[in-house]
């Protein structure tokens, strides 16, 4: 019998790339790369054992197997669905659903810190000043924040490090290099975000002291990276954890700087119960 070690998200990833017919349609969706699409498949085909898609370079189809998982994927992703959200209700009844603001780039790190807490979390993934501003009203219990040392009328809780990763043509000189700084990639235009966006990291590189030449703005990770390694020679930074999953033509190197500090935005005083949980969950990730 084949031995069955599914995560949802493998199964969410199979339904939507049989509903759409496409992996590059179905990364759109789903807000990912297209390589992170065909990576979960490709787990999932190897613990069932079995194909479920017939690729070719004009059309994708679901293989027999695939037709026979196809209802059951999405008999379990309901049922998963139903789950949460009679947690969610029970905890809402009980005052227990904690509200927290996320960001970009978390990775694997918010995933284990919602394994470690095993309570209801109602995430919320918002621009900087949002989070700092819902944190302060109440209307979130805490928030993620990056490379801020300070918050008015927050306290800041440092939890671990990131490096940054550059993120250029594969193709590019500098791409041989196995560490890069920014006195290197100066005369290469970079695309960052507006600075509105995340006025601490934009300056963080921008504000370094080193003149650096804009190209067009950082949109979306999956758009960004794909123009990276196809249009015109350019870089972007990215956190290590956002770099995990090989794009075509884009090379990974990481940046010559200090590591990035991730911090919990919470209110002053004594935490409630809830809060204490995810403190503590934070504080068992390396």
């Amino acid at each position: 019998m084949t031995r069955l070690d599914m995560e949802l998200r493998e199964l969410r990833y199979f339904v939507t790339v049989a509903q759409e017919l496409g992996f590059g349609r179905a990364a759109e969706r789903l807000n990912v790369v297209q390589p992170a699409v065909s990576q979960q498949i490709r787990r999932l085909e190897r613990e069932l054992g079995v194909r479920l898609f017939d690729r070719s370079t004009r059309r994708v189809s679901l293989t027999t197997a695939g037709e026979r998982l196809l209802p059951e994927a999405r008999a379990a992703l309901a049922a998963a669905e139903r789950v949460g959200a009679v947690a969610s209700a029970i905890a809402a009844e009980t005052g227990a659903v904690l509200r927290v603001g996320t960001s970009q780039g978390l990775g694997h790190r918010l995933n284990e810190v919602l394994a470690a807490l095993r309570a209801p979390v109602r995430l919320q993934a918002l621009p900087l000043a949002d989070r700092l501003a819902s944190v302060r009203r109440g209307d979130l219990d805490a928030a993620f924040v990056r490379v801020l040392t300070s918050a008015s009328e927050l306290e800041l809780l440092p939890l671990w490090t990131d490096r940054l990763v550059v993120a250029l043509p594969e193709a590019h000189p500098l791409a041989d290099c196995p560490e890069l700084s920014l006195e290197q990639l100066a005369g290469l235009p970079v695309r960052l975000a507006p600075r509105r966006d995340n006025p601490p990291f934009h300056d963080l590189i921008a504000g370094s002291g080193i003149a650096l030449t804009p190209a067009a703005p950082f949109t979306n990770l999956q758009d960004t990276l794909a123009e990276i390694g196809v249009g015109e020679p350019s870089w972007t930074v990215l956190y290590a954890a956002a770099a995990t999953v090989p794009v075509r033509g884009v090379a990974f190197r990481p940046l010559a700087s200090p590591d990035v500090v991730t911090s919990l935005a919470v209110p002053p005083g004594p935490a409630a119960a809830p809060l204490r949980r995810l403190v503590d969950a934070c504080a068992t990730i390396e």
